[in-house]
């Protein structure tokens, strides 16, 4: 890696809809677990929208975080995407229906090209009764696993957390 490269951990979800909150209950385990070196950001944007532009220009290697559900996999498997493939799995779309594709599209038109990999959990629960701030059992062991895919990502990158 280029050590002036800057690395973004994009967290997305809606910690009010269960499992959906995936996302940012990944970015707070990550930032309590381990330092950061200044070229490498964590961030948790919740519901997503065109306001990610801004994060995007100021990175050259994204990695997005996200809830997938309809995958054919049990609850608490982690994926590998590409982030044209989110479309098709992404289970909450931001303010006025955007999805990340749409976000990344807009980005490219703008001429804002990080590199983009994602990775995601199949939920289990996305429709509870009420709001409801938590994961189901299977997505939240899922967490501590994710936060390791994180970090040998980063590793990959040249970029050691301590």
């Amino acid at each position: 890696m280029i050590a002036s490269q800057r690395i973004l951990i994009l967290c997305i979800g809606n910690i009010l809809l269960l499992d959906e909150g995936f996302g940012p209950q990944v970015a707070e385990q990550l930032l309590a677990q381990y330092s950061l070196p200044p070229q490498v950001t964590v961030l948790d944007r919740g519901v997503l929208g065109m306001a990610i532009l801004a994060d995007l220009r100021q990175a050259d290697q994204v990695l997005i975080i996200d809830a997938l559900d309809n995958t054919g996999q049990a609850a608490g498997t982690i994926m590998s995407f590409k982030p044209e493939d989110l479309a098709n799995h992404q289970v909450f779309h931001g303010a006025h229906d955007i999805q990340i594709v749409d976000v990344l599209h807009a980005a490219a038109l703008l001429g804002v090209n990080p590199e983009v990999s994602c990775l995601g959990v199949q939920i289990e629960n996305l429709s509870p009764e009420s709001f409801q701030i938590g994961l189901t059992p299977a997505v939240q062991a899922a967490v501590p696993l994710m936060v390791e895919l994180i970090v040998a990502w980063l590793a990959e990158r040249g970029v050691q957390l301590k």
